[in-house]
C-alpha cells in the first residue's frame, strides 16, 4: 500500500490504479488534478457556472462508478476524464434543448404552424445538421473530440492541448486530419444529393 505522503508524487495512471481499488484519497487527488480542467470544459460548453458545476460533479461521480473501466492504452487519464465530462455536458445540452422545445410547444399551438417555405428551410437545416453530426461521429474519437472542443466548446488549440494533456502539434494535426475527413465526407454527401 502506498504511504499517504507518497500519493501526490504518483503518475496519473498509478493514481487511477488506486482509484480502481476504491481509495478515496486517490480519487480526491484525481479531482484535484483534473477537476479544474473538467469544470472549464463544462463551463465553456454550457455557459452557466451552476450547470457546469453540476456537470463536473456528475462526471466525477460517473468516473468513480466506472473507475474499473479506465484503460491506459486508450489515452491519458485527463483525456478519459474530459471525455466523460464532455459526454455529460452534451447530455445536459440535449436535455435542455428537449425541454425548451416542449416549453415552446406548450406556449401556443398557433406558433407551430409556420409558413411552408420556412418549414422547408428548417427541414433542410436539420438534414444538414444530421449529416454533419453523422460525419463527426464517423471520425476517430481523438479527432472528433478535438473538433468538438474547438467548434462547440470554443477552445483554442493551446487550451485544447492543455485540457487533453497533449502537445499542441498533436492537437493541430488531429484538427487538420479531422477537418479534411469532414470536408470529404460532406462534399460526397452534397455530390450524392444528400442535401437536396
Amino acid at each position: 500500500m502506498v504511504v499517504a505522503t507518497d500519493i501526490r508524487n504518483l503518475a496519473d495512471e498509478e493514481v487511477m490504479q488506486l482509484v480502481g481499488e476504491g481509495d478515496p484519497r486517490a480519487f480526491e487527488l484525481l479531482y484535484d488534478r483534473h477537476g479544474g480542467a473538467a469544470f472549464s470544459l463544462a463551463y465553456r460548453m454550457v455557459g452557466n457556472r451552476v450547470t457546469a458545476e453540476d456537470i463536473t460533479q456528475e462526471g466525477f461521480l460517473s468516473i468513480w462508478r466506472s473507475r474499473l473501466r479506465y484503460d491506459a492504452s486508450r489515452g491519458s487519464v485527463r483525456t478519459w476524464v474530459l471525455g466523460i465530462v464532455h459526454n455529460r455536458a452534451v447530455d445536459t445540452l440535449r436535455r435542455g434543448a428537449v425541454h425548451e422545445r416542449r416549453r415552446e410547444t406548450m406556449e401556443g399551438v398557433e406558433e407551430s404552424h409556420e409558413a411552408p417555405e420556412r418549414t422547408d428551410v428548417e427541414a433542410i437545416r436539420r438534414e444538414e445538421a444530421r449529416s454533419v453530426r453523422s460525419a463527426l461521429d464517423a471520425l476517430p474519437d481523438d479527432q472528433r473530440r478535438t473538433i468538438e472542443l474547438a467548434y462547440f466548446g470554443g477552445f483554442s488549440h493551446s487550451q485544447i492541448a492543455e485540457l487533453l494533456d497533449e502537445p499542441i502539434g498533436t492537437v493541430k494535426g488531429r484538427m487538420r486530419l479531422g477537418l479534411d475527413k469532414l470536408r470529404r465526407q460532406l462534399s460526397e454527401g452534397f455530390a450524392a444529393g444528400g442535401f437536396a
